[in-house]
């Protein structure tokens, strides 16, 4: 399959981008065969993504080179008929074991939260991360809680003790709550389901739920601990109808994690989850669905959609013919301070050209993809311009951060994000053709942003701090027929 569009200076260099058509939520990201795995939700046929969604197939050796292997899964049973959802995948013995949700939509008058869809979760195996067996049913809507409403889908599944453990976010309607089409009355849950054997039986061991409502709806669940600190448990989510505020929630759904442990250990901590708790993983305006997997060395991955929902901002390549990517691969790790933090994953370190300093307040012209990274003194401000219209700023006395776009254009939409950080000591950027990420404190703080400058070198300026510049050889991507 030829790449119609591997020409245009707006395709990525760094980024997971399909060959056309509609990307979004990372799936069944793991190791097996020898190789890295990752899908995503697809469709091929339409930039809009309306379409049913696929599973499209990325495959690398070393997060560097990579293959497509077109699309791998498809709504074609009566379980999946209105399309192949998210879901997760564990490799055991000599297959991989893909879970996901497969969407049905009823006819009739149905508002398809209380009635009208089926969320199945099913079952595919392949021996080689593309070619898939038959498909098999584990659990429909009359498996869930009764309070469930319709909206039960993306299951993270993962063995653990033994045991098969699976995660599913959830939208939970009390009884006699009112409904709404805005989620009021609704609240988010995750349930937690055991089983013997990745078949099942599935039964529910656990329902995750805060002291006081947080979103209407919990998507995209994941649990993990990192190693060297198997009791610190971490429960990722995307929940969708938290109030909107100048520093926090700032997109129109969200992804953050909450400390959480063994949740079927302890089903009563489960259900105590404290809002207060929750962190955002990135204060940008693209990021959403992020989902994790571990290493055959023990390190352990997080890969986003750099993209959210129903959002207002707009993605000229959309007009083009294709829309959406993933994020870096990034490292997950503790620092000293107790933050999680997140680092592109160190195989990118192999893209780095020569070193180029870069003085503080001095322009600078080149292509992308690059890297500046800068070390910033106590108290410092700083402020990063990129592409005379795209900015990255830190106030000191406000302990306030800020990404603003000055160019609408530039930014597709996109106007300001804000974070609260006390103190900036580092500040590391990945800059791609047409998305940028920055990692500051080591991580401990991240905005992620798409952007569409003309065709040409890039440039770009630091007012507060030296910086060091590299210029980035791009991954490799083949495309299948």
């Amino acid at each position: 399959m030829q790449n119609k569009f591997a020409g245009h200076f707006w395709r990525q260099a760094l980024h997971l981008e399909p060959p056309d058509g509609w990307l979004n939520d990372p799936n069944g990201l793991c190791w097996f065969g020898g190789a890295w795995q990752v899908y995503f939700q697809y469709s091929p046929a339409t930039p809009g993504g309306t379409a049913p969604r696929c599973w499209g197939h990325f495959t690398s050796p070393d997060l560097l080179h990579w293959r497509f292997t077109g699309t791998v899964l498809r709504p074609d049973t009566a379980w999946d008929q209105n399309g192949v959802y998210s879901g997760s995948a564990v490799a055991a013995g000599d297959a991989l074991h893909l879970f996901y949700t497969g969407n049905v939509k009823a006819p009739g008058p149905h508002d398809y939260i209380a009635s009208g869809r089926g969320a199945n979760v099913l079952l595919v195996t392949t021996p080689d991360g593309h070619t898939m067996g038959q498909k098999q049913c584990l659990l429909q809507n009359a498996d869930y809680p009764a309070h469930c409403t319709c909206h039960v889908r993306d299951p993270k599944v993962w063995q653990q003790g033994g045991e098969w453990r699976m995660l599913l976010g959830a939208r939970y309607r009390p009884a006699g709550a009112e409904k709404s089409a805005a989620g009021g009355g609704d609240e988010g849950r995750a349930l937690v389901y055991t089983a013997p054997a990745p078949g099942g039986p599935w039964q529910l061991a656990a329902t995750l739920a805060p002291t006081a409502p947080f979103g209407y709806m919990w998507e995209c669940p994941d649990w993990f601990t990192l190693p060297g600190q198997p009791g610190r448990g971490v429960l990722s989510l995307s929940p969708q109808g938290l109030p909107h505020g100048q520093t926090r929630f700032q997109n129109v759904y969200q992804a953050g994690w909450f400390p959480l442990g063994d949740p079927v250990a302890d089903p009563a901590a489960a259900a105590q989850i404290d809002p207060a708790t929750f962190t955002e993983w990135d204060y940008g305006f693209d990021f959403y669905a992020p989902q994790t997997m571990p290493t055959p060395d023990g390190r352990r991955i997080l890969i986003g959609w750099m993209g959210v929902p129903d959002a207002e901002s707009q993605n000229p390549t959309a007009a083009l013919g294709w829309q959406h990517c993933l994020t870096l691969p990034r490292e997950l790790f503790w620092d000293n301070a107790g933050h999680l933090c997140q680092a592109p994953a160190r195989e990118l370190l192999a893209l780095r050209g020569p070193a180029r300093f870069l003085p503080d307040g001095a322009p600078a012209t080149l292509n992308a993809p690059c890297e500046l990274c800068a070390q910033i003194a106590p108290g410092n401000n700083f402020a990063l311009t990129l592409a005379g219209g795209l900015t990255l700023c830190y106030d000191e006395q406000k302990a306030l951060c800020t990404l603003h776009f000055a160019d609408a254009a530039l930014g597709g939409g996109r106007t300001t994000r804000r974070a609260v950080l006390a103190g900036c000591h580092s500040l590391r950027v990945m800059i791609d053709r047409s998305s940028m990420e920055c990692y500051l404190n080591d991580g401990a703080c991240v905005f992620s942003t798409r952007y569409y400058p003309p065709a040409g070198p890039v440039c770009l300026q630091l007012r507060g701090a030296a910086a060091t510049l590299y210029a980035l050889t791009g991954m490799e991507v083949l495309y299948e027929a």
